[in-house]
């Protein structure tokens, strides 16, 4: 029998995180993508919480998690995180991690190998030169109230307890953020848990990115879901989950005919 879905709260250095669990057995947690919330991970909950436990946090400044003066940064979401996973006792957890998520969770697994068992990226990138050429220099140019901005932000206004009129100061905040170039090959580098990297075949970050992500990492494997953007866990949600549960029950698997993992080994 599938545990209901709670909500909660929980204090973080004086910030009101908030987040959900539902269901289960061994712990996986959903770090949803930026300017978003856990609404968009509706079709996860209900396709892992039958198997897992599924834990879902919302970072600051988005979803019911109120924002703070300050900028926000990968870094502070990260140890923000992590605080959440020790405040918890959650460690090691399978972290699954979407788009600006991803990269927290990258971040996470490098800095504090302690806490994941496997880690599993989404439309997320390790180095600004992985992103689509031009995609992510169209995105920070709208404006708050562009056309291509009213999902964001309907899902802000809907839960933000700072309220609509907070959501071109979060805007702000999010686009001088993801227009910071980074490259983090050597944190890359450091992670030592299994890594599954997923990406859409016309996604935010390219295909060979996605490859290079898993051929860079210690134990990488890589899925390139077709006919799918960014939005993968909401376009193919069936696909999408049974890639996560197959790769988080078995994250060691043996090829029959190995090349570059032989070659490694």
């Amino acid at each position: 029998m599938v545990t209901a879905r709670s909500q909660s709260i929980m204090s973080i250095d004086g910030l009101d995180v908030f987040y959900e669990t539902e269901g289960d057995g061994q712990t996986i947690v959903l770090l949803h993508g930026g300017l978003a919330d856990n609404s968009t991970w509706g079709a996860q909950f209900a396709g892992l919480s039958p198997h897992r436990r599924v834990v879902a946090p919302e970072r600051q400044a988005q979803g019911h998690t109120p924002d703070r003066p300050g900028p926000l940064t990968y870094q502070a979401m990260t140890e923000q995180t992590v605080s959440f996973l020790a405040d918890l006792d959650l460690g090691p957890v399978d972290l699954l991690g979407w788009s600006d998520g991803g990269m927290v969770g990258t971040l996470l697994a490098a800095e504090h190998p302690e806490l994941v068992r496997t880690l599993t990226v989404t439309g997320s990138g390790f180095a600004s030169s992985g992103y689509a050429p031009g995609a992510m220099e169209a995105l920070i140019d709208l404006s708050p109230e562009d056309d291509d901005m009213v999902m964001f932000a309907a899902m802000y206004a809907q839960s933000s307890p700072d309220g609509p009129e907070h959501f071109p100061v979060v805007w702000e905040k999010v686009r001088t953020m993801w227009a910071e170039p980074f490259d983090w090959t050597p944190w890359v580098r450091q992670i030592s848990a299994p890594t599954l990297v997923i990406v859409g075949d016309d996604d935010y970050i390219t295909v060979e990115h996605a490859l290079e992500f898993a051929r860079t990492v210690e134990q990488g494997q890589l899925a390139v879901v077709p006919g799918a953007s960014h939005l993968v866990p909401m376009e193919r949600p069936d696909l999408f989950n049974r890639l996560v549960l197959e790769f988080t029950a078995d994250p060691f698997p043996e090829p029959m005919m190995p090349l570059w993992r032989k070659a490694r080994g």
